[in-house]
């Protein structure tokens, strides 16, 4: 991914122009999960096709049981199909062994958890670099990057606190540092703000917007609330397993225009 001395994405990480977001980055394909449950078969998922863009923010709601944590599930290569494809970035995941898929996600695909998921003696830079240091690259090599994209959002006085040092906001942020320091495909964000109040929770939303406007990065996120989803820009719903229904968001305030250059 490359930026201008401002912090406007010129390019992404595989070089193509930022203003070329008509590419769909997630193309998902009659996907099926069906799971026993004792003699039964309970079906999760049941035929979804879905494609996102470059550059999206699509949020997945539905009622509890509708699929959509399963369906973030598979995308994340976190679970198998039943049967059908996702594809991310042209390339076919269910085709992967387990190693090329744990490489994969390590490599191209950042996660944001609603529990933060922090290592509790590693400071926030620490954390933010844990994939890059997963993969075999060493803190000094990567430190500058890492503390960028903490200032980034908004942390640039907290590289040395561990997390019981940090609010609940702020570790989410280092959750969201972390999920972009690879420079990923997709960032899967599951229930990112259900473990936090309203104005932080707010803030998380407002900065997820501004990265995938200003940094063209494809962002899916699963949640229950209505105005969480109303900050991104696309909506899918499920129901029983099915898409309900596909298409734009409804802006909340007209959330992207407001995002502040740093979140406080």
């Amino acid at each position: 991914m490359s930026l201008s001395p401002h912090g406007t994405l010129i390019s992404d990480a595989d070089g193509t122009p930022a203003r070329d977001r008509s590419a769909a980055v997630i193309e998902v394909r009659d996907l099926s999960k069906s799971y026993a449950r004792g003699r039964q078969t309970v079906d999760a998922l049941r035929g979804v096709s879905l494609s996102i863009n470059r550059g999206q923010f699509a949020s997945i709601m539905g009622p509890s049981g509708s699929g959509k944590s399963t369906l973030l599930h598979l995308i994340g290569g976190l679970d198998r199909p039943t049967a059908g494809t996702v594809r991310l970035g042209g390339q076919a995941i269910e085709d992967f062994d387990d190693e090329a898929l744990s490489s994969f996600r390590r490599r191209r695909l950042g996660f944001i958890f609603q529990f933060f998921n922090l290592l509790p003696t590693l400071s926030a830079v620490e954390n933010a670099a844990l994939p890059l240091l997963l993969d075999g690259q060493s803190l000094g090599r990567v430190a500058g990057k890492v503390k960028e994209l903490l200032a980034l959002v908004g942390l640039a006085d907290r590289f040395d606190h561990r997390p019981d040092q940090l609010s609940g906001g702020e570790m989410q942020r280092v959750a969201i540092a972390r999920a972009l320091v690879t420079d990923p495909l997709v960032v899967l964000a599951d229930e990112p703000t259900g473990n936090l109040d309203t104005k932080m929770g707010t803030l998380v939303l407002e900065m997820l917007a501004r990265t995938a406007r200003e940094r063209g990065q494809t962002i899916i996120m699963v949640t229950h609330d209505a105005r969480a989803a109303s900050f991104s820009g696309h909506l899918i719903t499920l129901r029983d397993g099915r898409i309900e229904s596909d298409g734009p968001a409804t802006a909340a305030s007209d959330a992207g225009a407001s995002i502040p250059e740093r979140i406080a």
